[in-house]
């Protein structure tokens, strides 16, 4: 699998704190696969081993959610 990183950089000239786009996505993935527990620690010698669990711990989430009867109700909207 080929990847191409491009890192997000901060706006020229901004001061303190600033929202960068695309990066909360990132953030957010990797805070549900920590939810497994081999993730949470450096066990692995290879790094083939290391991918190969990130991509079971995506794996398992996808399903549970393809699994969840209903509709979501935990969702981060605005009420009106």
């Amino acid at each position: 699998m080929w990847l191409t990183l491009r890192p997000v950089l901060r706006p020229k000239g901004s001061k303190g704190f600033v929202v960068l786009p695309r990066r909360w996505k990132v953030e957010r993935s990797i805070g549900w696969i920590m939810n497994a527990r081999r993730n949470c620690r450096d066990y692995e010698r290879l790094p083939q081993n290391s991918e190969a669990h990130l991509n079971w711990a995506f794996i398992t989430l996808m399903t549970r959610r393809l699994a969840q009867k209903g509709p979501r109700t935990d969702r981060w909207e605005r009420k009106p």
